[in-house]
């Protein structure tokens, strides 16, 4: 009998974001791909009963659900100074850095895989708190001297990390994909006819047309350059819902969409969506801007080729890579005329009825390729080969 043991808790942190999901779907679906005789068990830092129990519930299979002396904070604390606490020998996934990083030996059976979902820690330090920073900087180092293995969500990650650290044939991309929540609610007719569904769409307040985009104002995401674009001469004259929240330090969408000459409320941000909702808000945009600069796995992309929404994408090597040929690439350079690029490829997504379809069924074709599924077989043949 094998036993993964698997850090499940980020599920629980205090704002679990989309590590806790990634945590989450992985998981689900490696137990439900166990080999014969082999099993999945959790691993949480000392919490709540109430917490335990949202994750056995949660995560219905699991074998066990080890928990930890210490709470997250000052686990993540101890593990970071190589004071390890864990199940013991035996196989034990992150789904993150937060990891019992410690000098073992793969003949007793025990392995240590751990998961860098991106390094902006190195390139964007100012997207994070400067505690974030350290800590990831110094788990990363214990990682090149303990891991057994680094999964990545991208071959982008991927080259950025080897630059940063030489892990040497340790390194296995292993992407993500679409929450098994975000669909639409069964009485809402993609078509865009509604029956029963009006009620729920009405009460989100949607226009009849609008561009769709998720991020922050933080500079990476390039949400203000998209903001800018739409007040340029001859941008198109949509709405722009904004997945994220309306603020980021001292600047406001309200602020930014004014400075660029937008009527007020034409810029509107949304957040704290159910899966139906958000599924809704996808798949009723007439085209979905993702201008990030840089990503470490391009989920929100894939989000919108699910339900064949057509998709403006920057070139950051994560974007391409997960978008494939079935979104509309725009260039990143030349920061000062990215956003006059940005509205010209919206334009012509917009204007051109046969190229939205065509990247409309190219991104439902692409969709296909990411499985939480397959992604859970690949993480079960990783500790195999090990």
């Amino acid at each position: 009998m094998i036993t993964l043991r698997v850090l499940v808790d980020q599920m629980i942190a205090p704002v679990p974001g989309g590590i806790g999901r990634y945590t989450e779907e992985l998981t689900r679906q490696l137990i439900a791909t166990a080999p014969a005789d082999c099993f999945v068990e959790g691993i949480v830092s000392s919490s709540s009963s109430d917490q335990y129990e949202y994750v056995e519930r949660t995560l219905p299979g699991l074998s066990g659900l080890y928990k930890t002396t210490l709470a997250r904070r000052e686990l993540a604390a101890a593990w970071q100074l190589g004071m390890t606490t864990s199940p013991g020998p035996g196989l034990i996934h992150a789904t993150g850095l937060l990891a019992p990083l410690r000098r073992h030996d793969l003949a007793d059976g025990t392995q240590l895989a751990v998961t860098v979902h991106d390094v902006l820690a190195w390139t964007h330090p100012e997207a994070l708190t400067p505690t974030t920073v350290a800590w990831t900087k110094a788990m990363l180092k214990r990682a090149r001297k303990h891991a057994d293995a680094v999964v990545v969500p991208s071959h982008a990650v991927a080259d950025q990390l080897s630059e940063i650290a030489d892990f040497g044939d340790r390194v296995r991309v292993i992407g993500g994909a679409v929450a098994s929540g975000l669909r639409l609610p069964t009485d809402y007719l993609v078509s865009g006819t509604l029956s029963s569904g009006v009620a729920a769409t009405e009460a989100l307040g949607l226009p009849a047309e609008y561009i769709l985009a998720a991020g922050t104002l933080e500079p990476r995401k390039a949400i203000t350059a998209l903001i800018t674009a739409l007040g340029l001469p001859g941008a198109p004259d949509l709405p722009l819902i904004v997945l994220g929240p309306d603020s980021w330090g001292e600047l406001d969408i309200a602020s930014v969409a004014d400075e660029a000459g937008l009527a007020p409320g034409r810029v509107r941000a949304m957040t704290g969506l159910s899966d139906e909702e958000l599924a809704v808000v996808i798949s009723r945009a007439s085209v979905f801007v993702f201008p990030s600069l840089e990503e470490g796995f391009s989920t929100p992309i894939i989000q919108a080729f699910h339900f064949g929404t057509p998709v403006v994408h920057s070139d950051a090597p994560a974007n391409v890579e997960a978008a494939g040929d079935a979104g509309f690439v725009v260039e990143r350079q030349d920061a000062a005329g990215y956003p006059e690029r940005l509205a010209a490829a919206v334009s012509r997504v917009l204007g051109d009825a046969e190229l939205a379809r065509r990247l409309s069924i190219a991104g439902s074709d692409r969709a296909r390729a990411f499985s939480w599924r397959d992604s859970a077989e690949r993480v079960w043949q990783l500790h195999a080969d090990l």
